[in-house]
């Protein structure tokens, strides 16, 4: 009979999200020797490789992506018990395991995670960065604690608990002669050069649902998986994109735009956090979906007289600009540095 272990389990689990047997024994607290020989045993145990070792890296083998979900839901389950019966347990402490789609996680976690930290020292906040369909699917196993992404998340064994309206504005070059004057109505002949990220992201479809009488054409040439790519590519004369309301300060550092809002009612969408529906942490998402909301709440209102008037988003000379913006990047290098080696950053759009 083969009798895995729930330790060799969470070997698997460290050594499958980090490919790498160094960082993942040191995820684990156990020495690279010690790693490598309990994963040989796993293998020896079910009879089939599960990693492939070369000089380019590590890489799962097919057995191990059929069995990774399979793991994921067991330490799930087993994690729930134990969370559900730690009664003397403080809430937000321990490990937490947050995922967040590309179009939120740059805008949003600088606000949240100095609150975060300040409010609950002892959780300790893993991010992963990756497109709905991803996060849904890590979410529904148990390999992430709950996703904060845009509605609708449709899936079974999920709940979705709405945190802030995000309205959409239009990013247009600053010099294009022959752009409509704000506010741009959704049929605007503007919106033909509207360009849109790649497939699987959610901000793709949103824009095609605000723009439904408009076909896009200028993605036949080109193809974006950030929207900071895309804001570049709008600077120097390639098209328009929308972009939300979260992102606008963050579009100020980049020249040569110039950001304007739509007719009313204003395009917007819904982020939300999302959680499993019997997880043992719902009071914990609770707590994080409430402060979310009154960080948000409490933030101030966009310069809306600057995108009424459809001003340039550019950076001007300003007494004492270099030291705000010198202060600006070491508090966004404190707050990556803060999250460290436990942030996915990458985009995951299988």
């Amino acid at each position: 009979m083969i009798r895995l272990t729930l330790r060799q389990m969470e070997y698997f689990e460290a050594l499958a999200e980090s490919l790498h047997f160094g960082r993942a024994a040191a995820l684990v607290g156990i020495t690279q020797p010690a790693l490598s020989a309990q994963i040989a045993e796993m293998e020896e145990k079910l009879g089939c490789r599960l990693f492939e070792r070369g000089r380019a890296g590590v890489r799962l083998t097919e057995d191990a992506r059929s069995l990774s979900p399979r793991f994921a839901a067991v330490l799930s389950e087993v994690r729930d018990i134990e969370v559900a019966t730690q009664s003397g347990r403080r809430p937000m402490e321990g490990r937490f395991r947050l995922g967040l789609i590309p179009t939120v996680a740059p805008y949003l976690l600088p606000r949240v995670l100095p609150t975060l930290r300040r409010r609950f020292p002892d959780l300790r906040l893993e991010l992963r960065e990756a497109v709905t369909a991803t996060l849904v699917a890590e979410t529904s196993v148990g390999g992430l604690d709950a996703f904060i992404a845009a509605l609708p998340v449709e899936a079974p064994g999920l709940v979705a608990e709405p945190l802030f309206e995000d309205r959409f504005f239009l990013a247009a070059p600053a010099n294009d002669s022959d752009f409509i004057a704000p506010p741009v109505p959704p049929e605007s002949p503007a919106l033909e050069k509207l360009m849109l990220l790649e497939e699987g992201h959610c901000l793709r479809e949103q824009a095609l649902a605000v723009c439904g009488s408009v076909k896009p054409v200028a993605m036949a040439s080109y193809g974006a998986t950030s929207l900071t790519t895309l804001l570049q590519m709008v600077a120097h004369g390639l098209g328009v994109t929308l972009i939300p309301e979260m992102a606008i300060a963050a579009a100020g550092q980049t020249r040569g735009l110039k950001v304007v809002p739509f007719a009313a009612p204003m395009p917007a969408r819904t982020v939300c956090l999302a959680r499993r529906k019997n997880s043992a942490r719902a009071d914990e998402c609770r707590t994080l979906a409430t402060l979310i909301r009154g960080i948000i709440d409490t933030a101030p209102e966009p310069d809306q007289a600057r995108s009424d008037k459809a001003q340039k988003v550019q950076r001007q000379p300003q007494p004492h600009h270099a030291e705000r913006e010198k202060a600006k990047g070491e508090d966004r290098l404190a707050v990556a540095d803060a999250v460290g080696g436990d942030m996915d950053d990458g985009v995951d759009n299988t």
